[in-house]
């Protein structure tokens, strides 16, 4: 079966770009599972090239957005990514980057300044109020993650992207009020999303 660099839902397209990740999430819809909304998203194959994906995007003016996220944190494919959202604003397209927000970690340098022109919205997974909870839920592979993942929030902000945090309802109300401090803090909004069974 043909790996899946690129799938539809709703009015976007999204970009599957590697099944690599820095967090091991608990509710992450990949787990134990090998499509979503139809979509088969683990690679068997080996990750795509940027060329690769452009040839399956078309004309990204048909989609509302062009979306990085997938089985995997875009920001592991930075390079790609890029050369990919260059190109999509050429042909007059929008992008998403949906990203753990380790992408500082992952690539040892600060990425923010890279992403500007390039990507126009980022949403950062927040997910806990607390780096002790972050641990538990999210599971990280490195180590300072969720000082890591703030520092990236923190680095959006100061270079004027459009940027925000999102948690899943699924950690209870109490701890998503807390979650609107932390962002506040940073000076980014808060989005919570829907937990997916």
């Amino acid at each position: 079966m043909k790996d899946t660099y690129t799938y539809k839902i709703g009015e976007n397209l999204y970009i599957n770009l590697t099944n690599r990740c820095t967090n091991r999430c608990t509710f992450c819809v990949r787990n134990g599972k090998e499509t979503y909304e139809g979509h088969a998203l683990w690679l068997h194959g080996g990750e795509p090239t940027a060329e690769q994906v452009i040839s399956e995007i078309g004309d990204p003016k048909n989609y509302a957005e062009i979306v990085f996220c997938g089985f995997g944190e875009p920001t592991e494919k930075l390079k790609e990514m890029l050369e990919i959202a260059t190109h999509v604003h050429k042909m007059g397209g929008k992008t998403r980057l949906n990203t753990n927000g380790h992408g500082n970690a992952i690539n040892g340098r600060e990425i923010a300044k890279e992403l500007v022109g390039k990507i126009d919205s980022i949403n950062i997974s927040l997910n806990a109020p607390t780096a002790e909870e972050y641990e538990e839920i999210c599971k990280p592979l490195i180590s300072g993650a969720y000082e890591e993942m703030l520092n990236f929030a923190r680095d959006c902000k100061s270079c004027g992207l459009n940027a925000w945090f999102s948690v899943v309802d699924v950690i209870g109300k109490e701890k998503v009020a807390l979650c609107k401090k932390i962002a506040d803090g940073v000076g980014l909004p808060l989005r919570v999303r829907e937990f997916i069974p």
